[in-house]
């Protein structure tokens, strides 16, 4: 299972937010055209990131977008849950009538490996991708590139 796009946006859209942290608030618009993201797809993340608190909104003349916690304390997992999106392995949505109103015989094995990877996205923050380092707006901008950057640092 692979997770959507609402869920890569909104942590990409969030990244983007802690890399100019300090720097006063970031505009929509100036995120949807450095990472390539729809301005009004960004617009229905960023109500839903509001909602939760993980962003704070200025209006008016330099107006923008602010982290609404330090980027310590907003897990990749809080962002992913707070855009109602979420990684479930099991194909009943952890009702456990997978099978004809009954459990199947891996259902606590597909239950299990999500709450793994829940685990393993609440022990990420932002400060933690940002203290990767190599960040640039470039490797934000292009996911895939980014990620093929961190498999060859890792294999080397």
């Amino acid at each position: 299972m692979r997770l959507s796009t609402k869920g890569r946006y909104a942590v990409t859209a969030m990244l983007d937010l802690a890399l100019h942290s300090g720097k006063g608030p970031v505009t929509l618009a100036d995120i949807s055209v450095s990472q390539g993201i729809s301005l009004s797809y960004l617009e229905q993340l960023f109500a839903a990131l509001r909602a939760k608190k993980l962003v704070r909104g200025v209006r008016g003349p330099g107006g923008g977008y602010y982290l609404g916690r330090t980027p310590e304390e907003i897990s990749i997992a809080n962002i992913i849950c707070a855009v109602d999106e979420w990684v479930e392995f099991t194909r009943c949505g952890g009702r456990e009538n997978c099978r004809e109103g009954q459990r199947c015989l891996t259902h606590h094995l597909w239950d299990q490996l999500s709450d793994e990877i829940f685990r393993f996205l609440s022990d990420i923050t932002l400060q933690d991708l940002v203290d990767r380092g190599g960040c640039s707006k470039v490797e934000v901008a292009a996911p895939g590139l980014a990620q093929e950057g961190v498999r060859r640092r890792q294999a080397a």
